[in-house]
């Protein structure tokens, strides 16, 4: 098997998209189309990808950083036929080529295997699918043995030819040598004036080189984004294939129109999905678990038997087994919940580690702490744990009792089994097994008006 090589054509403007981003970016499942199809790409195993791009270069650019790329700039834009050449300087004579589009974003795995597979073996292939209205899309046409003889672009089909319904899909696999020797021979000789890519299909059966079509149901695989219609429509084909695949695995989910996957989600066993959830990220959930109505969950491991209630925001959390969390609750990133932790309703958690059955139920917010097993922390608890330019951490020891209205001015360590009374301000350790509080004596002032508005 011959090593692969991809070429993604990614340069045009998308200037139906009306927008200053290039279209390639726009993002579909929470990543950009072009990660779409790097991803597909690496999926079947590229030795190289090679990404041809123009518009909006420097953008396109910086948002790949890192990724494994061999960048090709193509200044002028003179047809498909054109940017690929533009790419094969840089691919290997013994490679098969891949060629896809940069928003194309939900072509197949196994759809692009067996069009390289293909490429392989000699022969050329090129990927099609039916349309009832094949209007501004190439034709193939077939010869008696079923092979492909040419793509004709619409602008240059005979009536017979736009009444052909199977459509030429962009994505085409050859062998390097052969596709090398093809590009240098393309000529303009078409309505548009351009290199077509699709003129190799000709070429081909010229050289007595075998053009085979691998043809799919399915038309979402090859829909390419024109505008932001075209792109919503795909994210809702998109989604339904990640929400069926949560189903599969063992997830109910109340609507599955409901929900949206921006990422990778393992579910466990009998785990339900409540409406308007959204996942980003790498997320997983185990059995038993229960997602609460609004949810947002991101980069997050939530444990089994745990329940999410409804308007939750868990965010870069590490969430341990039987844990209550919300509703309204909100835990941001490196929040660590032991064994049967309860975030209760408008509680904040930021960068804490809270050991089992501690919990915090109402009102509170609690950053830069190690919380002891047991501890309970009243409502209206807050950690004050920024002073205005470092962080600081407050400990709370195993079984401690923190009363309602309690600042704790970090750095601070209250200790096992201490009690601080509601509403005290503590800036000093709090020794163990010791109530500790803060209080002004209360006083009253007879004889005291309220002020009142001048007439």
């Amino acid at each position: 098997m011959a090593k692969l090589e991809v070429v993604v054509l990614a340069a045009g403007q998308g200037t139906r998209m009306k927008s200053n981003r290039p279209k390639v970016l726009h993002r579909l499942g929470g990543k950009p189309l072009l990660a779409h199809v790097v991803d597909a790409a690496k999926s079947i195993g590229a030795y190289r990808i090679h990404v041809v791009y123009g518009h909006g270069g420097d953008q396109v650019r910086a948002e790949f950083a890192g990724v494994d790329i061999n960048w090709v700039l193509q200044d002028q834009q003179n047809g498909t036929g054109h940017a690929v050449r533009m790419a094969m300087p840089n691919v290997d004579d013994d490679s098969t080529v891949l060629v896809l589009f940069g928003d194309v974003p939900l072509i197949n795995t196994e759809t692009l295997k067996r069009a390289v597979e293909i490429a392989d073996s000699g022969s050329v292939s090129v990927v099609t699918t039916l349309l009832d209205n094949p209007l501004g899309y190439g034709r193939i046409l077939r010869g008696a043995s079923g092979n492909v003889l040419a793509i004709r672009e619409q602008k240059d089909a005979s009536p017979d030819e736009q009444a052909i319904k199977e459509i030429n899909s962009g994505i085409k696999a050859a062998p390097s040598e052969l596709l090398k020797k093809w590009l240098d021979a393309l000529q303009p000789n078409n309505a548009q004036g351009e290199l077509y890519l699709t003129d190799i299909v000709e070429s081909a059966n010229n050289d007595d080189v075998t053009v085979e079509a691998v043809l799919v149901e399915d038309t979402a695989e090859v829909t390419g984004v024109n505008d932001r219609a075209q792109l919503a429509s795909l994210e809702r084909v998109y989604q339904s294939r990640k929400v069926h695949q949560l189903m599969v695995n063992g997830a109910s989910v109340a609507d599955p129109t409901r929900v949206d996957v921006r990422g990778n989600v393992v579910v466990g066993q009998d785990v339900f999905i409540d409406v308007n959830v959204i996942f980003e990220g790498e997320v997983t959930i185990g059995d038993d678990c229960t997602i609460g109505p609004n949810c947002v969950i991101r980069e997050s491991s939530i444990g089994a038997g745990t329940h999410v209630h409804a308007n939750s925001l868990v965010d870069g959390a590490s969430v341990g087994e039987g844990v209550s969390i919300g509703p309204f609750a909100r835990l941001r990133p490196e929040t660590n919940l032991g064994r049967g932790v309860k975030i209760g309703n408008f509680v904040e958690v930021k960068k804490a580690n809270f050991s089992d059955g501690a919990k915090a139920n109402h009102l509170t917010y609690v950053g830069d702490s190690d919380i002891g097993a047991r501890v309970n922390i009243g409502a209206g608890t807050i950690t004050c744990n920024y002073d205005g330019a470092n962080k600081h951490r407050t400990v709370i020891g195993d079984d401690a009792f923190i009363g309602s209205g309690t600042e704790l001015v970090a750095p601070v360590t209250v200790g096992a089994g201490a009690t601080i009374g509601a509403g005290s301000t503590i800036g000093s350790d709090a020794p163990a097994q010791q109530l500790t509080l803060t209080r002004v004596k209360q006083r009253s002032v007879k004889g005291w008006k309220r002020p009142v508005k001048k007439k």
